[in-house]
């Protein structure tokens, strides 16, 4: 397409010599020139006019997108519900009698002298005069580790006489602790059981003359494990 100026310098007068301008044609060509430059700029402006309400359209389709994608959480959020374990509820001591007082205060005391089992802490108190039910409250709440009380139990009878693993923890189960927490006793007490079985020998021959065998079947009888007797008895000359 040739420019507006182009296209007029080229425009001559018509034959009858009449200005170019003054026919009725020529204006005719001038506006099909001008619409022709000016459409170019007519379709950017339609097809940016497209573009951007494109991109409105696919901003308005993201939004809700968003505010869906918020939504859900929101809803998973308020799904979420804490539940807290219950916590156990601790008797206040305005609630306790007097008895259950002075058990209580009673069976703190004899744990600070010495160690008992549960249910030889309930004995001594009702050794005392305390009720089976304040007794039994008593050991209940004083606090204690049953399983600790039965390691120092085992540590003072050891340091008082030699025994065997088996036979230690019948002496604390005679002493009412419960057959594990006895063994935990007896297993975490640090014992050499040979050199147990080498002393409570040296104890019985100091006692009276023996054989071999015999002293032998005595340790056994004790408790101690076969080879457990036989190197106490020849740690002690046999």
């Amino acid at each position: 397409m040739l420019p507006i100026k182009y296209g007029l310098r080229r425009m001559k007068m018509a034959k009858n010599g009449k200005p170019l301008f003054k026919k009725w044609w020529f204006w005719v060509i001038v506006i099909i020139i001008v619409g022709a430059i000016a459409s170019p700029n007519s379709t950017d402006t339609k097809s940016g006019e497209k573009q951007s309400t494109s991109i409105v359209e696919s901003q308005d389709k993201l939004t809700p997108a968003v505010e869906s994608t918020k939504s859900e959480e929101d809803k998973k959020t308020e799904k979420i519900v804490v539940t807290a374990e219950p916590v156990a509820t601790v008797e206040p001591e305005a609630n306790l009698t007097t008895g259950q007082k002075n058990a209580l205060k009673a069976a703190k005391k004899y744990l600070n002298l010495m160690a008992f089992s549960h249910d030889g802490l309930v004995e001594q108190l009702e050794f005392e005069q305390y009720s089976h039910e304040d007794a039994v409250y008593a050991a209940d709440n004083c606090g204690a580790d049953w399983n600790e009380q039965a390691l120092k139990a085992a540590n003072k009878y050891l340091n008082l006489t030699a025994f065997s693993h088996d036979g230690l923890v019948a002496q604390l189960e005679y002493e009412k602790y419960t057959t594990e927490e006895a063994t935990y006793g007896a297993d975490n007490c640090g014992a050499d059981w040979n050199e147990q079985a080498v002393k409570c020998a040296k104890r019985y021959l100091d006692l009276m003359a023996m054989s071999k065998e015999d002293l032998i079947q005595q340790l056994e009888y004790e408790k101690s494990t076969h080879e457990q007797a036989v190197y106490g008895a020849e740690q002690n000359g046999y």
